[in-house]
């Protein structure tokens, strides 16, 4: 999971793109970069670290130009990534093109090898986006046709072969040096990408983001989401063009951005988000009552912060009291790449404290967003009983996670997943509940769906272990998983713990 933010404006863009990245910090939290295009010049910044400690004075004042683009790079798990990795990515020919990628690619190492033996393109990162700009530049070389310039029919083009060669998940913002600014989406539309458009003084600007929130912030207006399969180029003159380039595209959005991953105040897909939250609440409550637990709770407490819509609406639903028993230490400095189980664990101590008095001879209702590992799970299990309740229940506004997702978020492997292979009971006893209650899928779909009824379909693979694009093999998954067991860094790796409690989430 990364941010990627591309702007086209009549002043100065450096400012707009290093604020639509502090928006999108929960999207990506290992690297941040900015490149900024001034004429045939691109002019670049990037590193490790928050958006904060990678930009300087200095920095900013470097990044001159009318348009731009970022990205913002989501953390592995017990690896240091290599600063190589940050992106935008740069290649000179044709014409010099960057980009940033948010998402996964399926056939990443074959898209390598033929890069080297037939495109006769050298690749220098284990990224799969330095793998898809090469391929784009491929495209685009082919489609001009060794023509000095470049039009919309030559990168709309260009994005068809895109299309045709790459299997996964890619939402993309990128710049062609001297033409455009160029974002475009999957075929099965899986992770997010909006457009806005502010109407100025001195011109149109259009701005591209991986969510809404991101057009509200900078004074843009919505205009649309990018559809799945389609290109959008705006030229340095502010002129915008769209073209559908798959031949049979189909909106498949991934339903973990609504569970945890988006921002609350943010519209995915015509879905907002905070609805689709309530919505789950609402559905879980109803789960909870037909179990029979109903007379059993006497408070409902959310796991800050992702889980405080669902569990109002639970407690609002079930006629409970709703507290808030925990409270997140917003300011502890960054310890979520962790080697082992004891720093996790002390983490999660350190991160977020119980208040007893909230517990104290009570039977309590937790709820949180999803349940991955169960890790953290346990250890707040632990800390309520530490803070003298009666009976805790766990209540997941997610179903159980089994199965790995491919398509930009990392999952453990199956082995690691808390569910895989268990019961709700065994799930329960494992970390330490009196019960555990998850949300049912088809519950979960319905909520998120009666927001939009005209999407027919979600990638719902971390659930059910169905994968939308219909390539994903078993020998690739598990190639997957064994190199994760080998300690292979890749480019979104969600730690339990982070998924669990959105220990870096800023909703």
């Amino acid at each position: 999971m990364c941010g990627i933010v591309g702007v086209v404006a009549r002043s100065p863009v450096n400012q707009l793109l290093y604020d639509g990245m502090t928006v999108l910090q929960h999207r990506g939290q290992d690297a941040a970069g900015i490149v900024t295009a001034e004429g045939h010049s691109f002019h670049m910044h990037k590193g490790k670290g928050l958006v904060r400690d990678v930009f300087r004075t200095r920095d900013m004042r470097n990044l001159v130009g009318h348009m731009g683009i970022a990205h913002c790079r989501y953390p592995t798990a017990g690896s240091a990534a290599s600063e190589a990795e940050a992106q935008p990515f740069y290649v000179n020919s044709p014409y010099g093109i960057v980009l940033g990628h948010n998402g996964n690619l399926i056939n990443a190492e074959e898209l390598r090898r033929d890069l080297f033996v037939a495109d006769r393109r050298h690749v220098n990162t284990n990224s799969d986006s330095e793998i898809l700009l090469n391929v784009l530049a491929h495209e685009i070389h082919d489609a001009s046709a060794g023509r000095e310039r470049l039009n919309p029919d030559i990168i709309f083009t260009a994005v068809a072969g895109v299309h045709r060669r790459v299997k996964g998940a890619y939402a993309v913002v990128a710049m062609v040096a001297g033409h455009g600014m160029l974002a475009f989406r999957d075929p099965h539309g899986i992770r997010p990408l909006i457009i806005g458009r502010a109407d100025t003084e001195k011109g149109v600007e259009f701005l591209v983001a991986s969510e809404s929130v991101t057009v509200d912030t900078l004074g843009f207006k919505v205009m649309r989401d990018v559809a799945p399969g389609e290109a959008i180029l705006v030229d340095e003159s502010g002129n915008f063009h769209s073209r559908q380039c798959a031949p049979n595209p189909e909106l498949n959005p991934c339903i973990f951005e609504f569970v945890y991953l988006a921002r609350p105040d943010s519209v995915i897909d015509g879905i907002s988000v905070h609805e689709s939250r309530r919505n789950m609440g609402v559905s879980l409550a109803d789960k909870i009552e037909a179990m029979g637990l109903k007379d059993q709770i006497e408070v409902v407490i959310p796991i800050p912060d992702s889980s405080r819509p669902s569990a109002l609406e639970v407690a609002t639903k079930l006629g409970k009291p709703y507290r808030e028993g925990f409270i997140k230490n917003r300011y502890i400095g960054r310890t979520f790449i962790m080697p082992g189980q004891e720093l996790r664990k002390k983490s999660v101590r350190q991160k977020l404290n119980a208040m007893a008095n909230e517990f104290r001879g009570k039977n309590v209702l937790l709820v949180d967003d999803s349940i991955v590992r169960g890790t953290t799970s346990r250890e707040i299990v632990q800390m309520a009983r530490e803070s003298g309740a009666n009976k805790v229940f766990f209540a997941s506004a997610a179903p159980p996670v089994r199965f790995p997702n491919v398509y930009g978020i990392d999952m453990p492997t199956r082995g690691e997943l808390i569910a895989t292979g268990r019961t709700e009971d065994e799930i329960a006893t494992l970390i330490g509940a009196d019960a555990v209650i998850y949300q049912d899928l088809d519950a979960l779909i319905d909520d998120v769906r009666r927001l939009n009824p005209s999407i027919k379909r979600f990638d719902c693979s971390c659930f059910d272990g169905v994968y939308v694009t219909g390539d994903v093999s078993q020998e690739y998954l598990d190639g997957v998983e064994a190199g994760r067991r080998d300690g292979e860094s890749t480019d979104t790796r969600l730690s339990s713990y982070q998924l669990d409690l959105g220990l870096s989430r800023v909703d």
